[in-house]
């Protein structure tokens, strides 16, 4: 009797573990699927818009064929770098506050909320703040103010990130670094914040990511430039706002390179993010010999 009831409860716990591994690999397919698919379908409608004038010319005016995107490339580079040297380190900084200098404190639970609030603070609104407190003064839009907008997109996301992911490192490696002698600061940085740097890099990526596509907030500051320009105190160009004029126009033309667009934006976001990945996997990034 007691061998039989072992050999049902093997079977049960089989078939439990059969079950719960279907549907997990389910549920997986369902997430995935819809991104696939999306990026399938701009494989097939931007790839063929995809050549060499589209990476090196800038638009040409309606009625002309051919023309490309390298004002809005180069554009979205020049946002997203000033973007990244505000968001980066603010965010870094505050996270390291938060799980290292700060805990408990009510600055420090002031500083959480209002990182949570501003997580959640609509694309469009950053941009209309950032017109009035930037653009305004200076009586001009300009690359400097859309990557100000951006930048403090990115700043709950990478401070938040770097707070969980130093919560995560053992007490004990903090414990081990001051019974050494070392002081509290240089534990942080070279010993904390090191073990968490991967956790830390995935969250600069995952905002970076976020801002690269947005389009609201550049319409308030950077507001476009049909020209190529790298000057940060002049309009400029990028992806997401070409793609966005272009696909409300009414030329077919325009809507191709629109498709192309999208596409490229897809691909440079995944490029930069896999190549971090890359990096850190091989231990680059973590301070490996």
């Amino acid at each position: 009797m007691n061998g039989e009831t072992f050999k049902m409860r093997a079977r049960l716990r089989a078939l439990t573990d059969h079950t719960v591994t279907a549907l997990s690999i389910a549920a997986t397919i369902i997430v995935v699927t819809p991104l696939v698919a999306i990026f399938a379908y701009l494989v097939i409608r931007g790839a063929s818009s995809l050549n060499l004038d589209f990476f090196i010319k800038v638009p040409k005016p309606v009625g002309e064929n051919g023309g490309g995107m390298a004002n809005a490339i180069v554009g979205s580079g020049v946002l997203l770098a000033v973007a990244s040297a505000i968001g980066v380190p603010m965010g870094i900084g505050g996270g390291i506050y938060l799980a290292e200098f700060g805990r408990g404190t009510k600055l420090a639970n002031a500083v959480r909320f209002t990182a949570d609030v501003l997580n959640g603070v609509p694309s469009i609104v950053m941009g209309l703040a950032i017109y009035s407190l930037v653009v305004v003064p200076q009586r001009t839009f300009s690359a400097f103010s859309g990557g100000v907008a951006l930048g403090i997109m990115m700043i709950p996301t990478v401070c938040r990130t770097t707070e969980e992911m130093l919560l995560m490192v053992p007490h004990a490696v903090r414990e081990a670094a001051l019974g050494l002698g070392v002081p509290n600061w240089r534990s942080v940085l070279s010993i904390t914040v090191k073990t968490a740097s991967p956790g830390i890099i995935t969250g600069c990526m995952l905002a970076f990511a976020r801002v690269a596509g947005e389009t609201a907030p550049l319409l308030f500051t950077a507001f476009g430039n049909p020209f190529m320009t790298t000057t940060l105190n002049r309009p400029i160009e990028a992806l997401p706002l070409q793609i966005f004029v272009y696909a409300n126009s009414p030329y077919d033309d325009w809507h191709r390179l629109a498709w192309g667009g999208a596409l490229v934006l897809i691909l440079l976001i995944v490029l930069a993010v896999s190549l971090v990945r890359y990096v850190t996997s091989r231990g680059v990034l973590k301070g490996a010999s």
